[in-house]
C-alpha cells in the first residue's frame, strides 16, 4: 500500500463515524485510529442528526426499527453481549450455502468465530470473547450494523 492510499484512508476515516480500521496486505499490517471517540451516525428515511456518543443506547434503540425488532431485546442481569467492533454489514455466515457460524443453543468458547462484519470491502472475521451458549442472535443476516451494537446475547458457562 502507498502512500496516497494511506493518506485517503485517513481522509475516508475523518469523514466518516469510523473510529479504527485495520488493513493487512502482502504481510504487512496498517492502522488507523481516530484521536477522539467516534460519532455514530444514524441513516434512516427521516433525516436524523447525528447522536452523541454520550448516550448509546437512544442510539440502538433509534436504529432498530430498520434492521429488526429483535435489537430492542432487553438482556437478562447474567447474560452477555457480544458487540459488535465496527460498522459494516453482519453476516451469520462465510458466504452463499455455507453453514451459518453460530446458532441460538451452541456453546462458544474465547476465538470461536461468531460472525462476519464487511466494512470497505473487506470481511472481518468476529471471534468471541467469552465462554457460554448463545441464547440470542439480535441482528438479521445481511443488515447494517454500528460501531458497540449487540450482536448476540451469551449465557456464560
Amino acid at each position: 500500500m502507498d502512500i496516497k492510499q494511506i493518506q485517503e484512508l485517513v481522509k475516508l476515516i475523518n469523514k466518516t463515524s469510523i473510529g479504527e480500521i485495520t488493513i493487512e496486505e502482502d504481510g504487512k499490517k496498517i492502522t488507523i485510529k481516530q484521536k477522539k471517540d467516534p460519532v455514530q451516525n444514524i441513516v434512516s428515511t427521516t433525516n436524523l442528526a447525528p447522536q452523541p456518543t454520550a448516550i448509546p443506547q437512544p442510539v440502538v434503540a433509534a436504529a432498530a426499527p430498520p434492521t429488526s425488532p429483535k435489537t430492542t431485546a432487553a438482556p437478562k442481569d447474567n447474560l452477555i453481549t457480544i458487540k459488535s467492533p465496527m460498522i459494516g454489514t453482519f453476516y451469520r455466515q462465510a458466504g452463499p450455502g455455507k453453514p451459518q457460524f453460530v446458532n441460538v443453543g451452541d456453546e462458544v468458547t474465547p476465538g470461536k468465530v461468531v460472525c462476519m462484519i464487511e466494512a470497505m470491502k473487506l470481511f472481518n472475521e468476529i471471534e468471541s470473547e467469552v465462554k457460554g451458549t448463545i441464547v440470542k442472535v439480535l441482528v438479521d443476516d445481511a443488515s447494517p450494523v454500528e460501531y458497540d451494537q449487540p450482536l448476540f446475547l451469551v449465557e456464560p458457562a
